[in-house]
C-alpha cells in the first residue's frame, strides 16, 4: 500500500472515531484533550464538532497552522512527560474526551511512549470518558471498545475509562 494509501486510510478512520467520539460524549461534562496538536487539523474538526467544548491541545512545540490551534491557556506546550502530569496535579481527572494522535514512524519509540501514556490517561479522564489513541494502550482503568464504525484492524484504538 502506498503512503498516501496508507494516510487516507488513517484519516479517514480518525474523522469516524472523532465524530462517534463527540456524539458519545454529549452527555458527559469536562474538558476535551488533545495530545498531538501537529498541525491541527484535528483540534480544527474537534473545535467544530464540540462548540462551546473547553477544549486543551498538547505538544512540543507549536507547529499548527495559525487558523487551527487555540489560545492559551488552551495551548499547553512542552514534553508529554511534564505537561501532561503538571495538568493532572492541577485539574484532576476532568476530561470527558483525550485524542492521542502521537506516533511516529518509529516502532520502539511509539511503544514506550504508548507505556508511559497508558499509565498516565487515567489520571486525566473521568470515569466514562473515551480515550481515542493512534497507539494500543494498557491499562487496567482503559477498556477496549469496539469501533462503533467499519475501521480496519489496528488503526485507531478506542477505550472507556472506568
Amino acid at each position: 500500500m502506498s503512503r498516501l494509501d496508507s494516510f487516507i486510510r488513517r484519516v479517514t478512520a480518525q474523522r469516524a472515531v472523532l465524530d462517534w467520539a463527540a456524539s458519545a460524549i454529549a452527555a458527559i461534562p469536562g474538558p476535551v484533550l488533545e495530545v498531538g496538536l501537529g498541525n491541527g487539523r484535528t483540534f480544527d474538526h474537534l473545535r467544530e464538532k464540540l462548540p462551546g467544548r473547553e477544549i486543551y491541545a498538547f505538544d512540543r512545540a507549536d507547529n499548527a497552522h495559525p487558523l487551527s490551534k487555540p489560545t492559551a491557556p488552551f495551548l499547553v506546550l512542552g514534553e508529554f512527560a511534564a505537561s501532561l502530569p503538571a495538568f493532572a496535579a492541577s485539574q484532576g481527572a476532568v476530561a470527558a474526551l483525550i485524542h492521542c494522535d502521537t506516533g511516529s514512524g518509529d516502532a520502539a519509540a511509539n511503544a514506550r511512549q504508548a507505556a508511559w501514556l497508558s499509565d498516565l490517561l487515567p489520571s486525566l479522564g473521568r470515569p466514562g470518558g473515551i480515550v481515542l489513541s493512534d497507539q494500543r494502550l494498557a491499562h487496567a482503568r482503559l477498556q477496549p471498545l469496539q469501533a462503533p464504525v467499519d475501521i480496519p484492524p489496528d488503526r485507531y484504538f478506542l477505550y472507556a475509562i472506568t
